[in-house]
């Protein structure tokens, strides 16, 4: 080992000892006679000094070294004097007085300081991304994903889970999103496509008799990206045979509690459960930030009969007018930011936002004559709302009102600062539709993947109204984001190729696209269900970060593109003849 320590290893009890430290330049300070330098590593950071009189050419070293250089540093710890104690570093007692210095490797000027505080846009730093990751904020997050991943694989080891890869290189069946795919030399003109998820395996695996499995599984998924999407990520897999759906809820509320005490010391309450459709109404979305109310409110009743031609027509016409309460904004929100707000909500297909101001018992709007002095009470009533408050409402189709109200809701809770930014919310939104009409190609598509198990209740909608029919489904939402999605699965091919006929895919379909997956259920396939959760989303959030680019060691950026190692890239000729490729390009 060229070191006996690291940079976050020595105490004041350590005084007097000889130790070796190596690390990387943070910060240096030369005033002519002592050269002070602070060593760092991921441990931590050390300040040393050297002193001329001990070793001139030492001394004369030392004055050359910069940031970012890599040097080797043995020396006796001291205790520093009272008034020179760093009280910010945990090495902040302690100083190394100098005896060697050799400098291993020396920095060309870094494109930026890993200890700035204003560190540059995102794209320059994902080209230099090993500098990038000596940042404190990126270390932190690499050592808690490792923490993570780590308490996951003990947690399900204990409740008797085999860990058991699966392959990388599968067969093509697109699920939504586009396949990632790989041509095959030694099969020309055919392809292998990168595993969206390991969902059909898995279940192969219930049926061979491996009845609890799990897997940190790399996924990958050619779709538009945004702040908490990548194409490759990481997914908690796991999968159970014989048993209900209550019992996946209640292994993953004891991996939440687990993981919870284990890395913030925090015990959490009953994980609620929720129904998809009573969330729909009332937050707007199915994965409802939770840490604050603001309830969605339907006022259709009043609008109805109010002197409002917009909200008239609007509830004549079938649609809904709802809203909802941002409690104490009324003074906050100029006729300016409601602007904003308006031209906001534009972008969830709304008309338009109609907004109050509440006063004590009447309302104050460009809109306000057009209502009743009881029909602004009944209002305010309604909403639940106080002197001071702001309410806004959408009026138009109830998809519309859903999404548009959604996203509303959480930029106001987080604009009113109605939670705390660390605090997390978990919560199980069940009982998500089985299918959902696709209006542009006449068609239903499946809600989550055609292998989830429809509640047996609901089997007599199939030939009535397919819309009805409610899926042993479940995600789990944290903060807002869907962090798992699972179900109970199909395990009776009757069942299956129901759901197939429904989607519109005929046997001999079925056969070429799910083929593997359909026999297998024929030999004895056991009652099973599971789920995935996503990693880098987890990690994310428990850091408290928005970008889940933060806590991957080499993310993409948004255009799906490598900046650091320049992929994806042109390849040779000759690779692309290998495996009988012809570009336009």
């Amino acid at each position: 080992m060229l070191r006996t320590h690291t940079c976050g290893d020595l105490r004041a009890a350590d005084a007097e000892k000889t130790v070796t430290l190596c690390g990387w330049v943070d910060t240096w300070r030369d005033f002519g006679g002592l050269v002070f330098l602070d060593l760092r590593d991921r441990y931590g950071i050390t300040q040393i000094t050297v002193n001329p009189e001990h070793d001139a050419e030492m001394h004369k070293l030392a004055r050359t070294l910069r940031n970012e250089d890599v040097i080797q540093v043995t020396g006796v710890v001291a205790i520093r004097p009272d008034d020179m104690v760093n009280p910010k570093l945990v090495t902040g007692e302690i100083d190394l007085k100098a005896r060697e210095l050799t400098l291993l490797n020396r920095s060309k000027t870094p494109p930026f300081e890993p200890g700035t505080t204003d560190p540059p846009g995102e794209e320059h730093r994902l080209k230099y991304r090993f500098i990038d990751l000596r940042r404190k904020q990126l270390q932190d997050a690499m050592i808690m994903r490792h923490r993570f991943t780590k308490l996951v694989r003990d947690y399900f080891d204990e409740h008797g889970f085999l860990d058991i890869e699966t392959p990388i290189l599968g067969r093509s069946s697109p699920e939504g999103a586009r396949d990632y795919l790989v041509p095959s030399r030694v099969h020309p003109g055919c392809f292998y496509a990168l595993p969206q998820s390991p969902q059909i395996y898995k279940q192969i695996l219930m049926v061979a008799g491996f009845d609890r499995y799990m897997q940190i599984a790399r996924c990958f998924r050619d779709e538009d990206l945004r702040a908490d999407r990548q194409p490759e990520f990481t997914q908690i897999d796991i999968e159970m045979s014989f048993v209900t759906r209550d019992d996946i809820l209640e292994l993953v509320d004891g991996l939440i509690r687990y993981m919870m005490k284990n890395l913030r010391d925090v015990e959490v309450p009953e994980i609620p459960r929720l129904d998809h459709a009573d969330v729909m109404e009332r937050y707007g979305n199915d994965k409802p930030d939770l840490r604050f109310g603001m309830e969605l409110v339907d006022i259709g009743e009043i609008a109805g009969g109010c002197g409002f031609g917009v909200f008239q027509k609007t509830i004549e016409s079938g649609g809904r007018v709802r809203g909802l309460t941002a409690p104490g904004a009324a003074e906050k929100y100029s006729r300016k930011k409601i602007d904003e707000l308006t031209a906001y909500v534009g972008d969830y297909r709304a008309k338009g936002l109609a907004f109050f101001r509440v006063q004590e018992g009447q309302l104050d709007s460009p809109i306000a004559k057009f209502f009743s002095a009881d029909e602004q009470k009944a209002i305010i009533e309604k909403m639940n709302a106080q002197p001071g408050d702001l309410l806004f409402f959408v009026a138009d189709k109830a998809e519309v009102t859903s999404a548009a109200l959604a996203a509303l809701r959480n930029r106001l809770g987080k604009e009113l600062e109605l939670y705390d930014p660390n605090d997390m919310h978990f919560s199980w939104v069940l009982n998500f539709p089985l299918v959902t009409h696709n209006p542009d190609e006449g068609r239903w598509d499946a809600e989550h993947h055609p292998f989830c198990n429809p509640v047996a209740e609901d089997l007599e909608y199939f030939k009535t109204d397919p819309s009805k029919i409610r899926a042993e489904s479940y995600d789990l939402v944290i903060n807002g984001y869907e962090s798992a999605s699972g179900s109970v699965r199909i395990h009776d091919p009757a069942v299956q190729q129901q759901i197939f006929d429904l989607l519109g895919i005929n046997a001999e379909e079925a056969e070429a696209r799910f083929g593997f997956l359909l026999e297998s259920l024929r030999y004895g396939a056991p009652p099973h269900a599971g789920l995935a959760l996503g990693l880098d989303r987890w990690v994310m959030l428990l850091l408290g970060y928005d970008n889940i680019r933060d806590v991957i060691a080499f993310p993409k950026t948004q255009k799906a593109s490598d900046l650091l190692s320049g992929a994806p890239s042109t390849v040779d000729d000759h690779q692309l003849r290998d495996l009988n490729i012809k570009t336009d390009l």
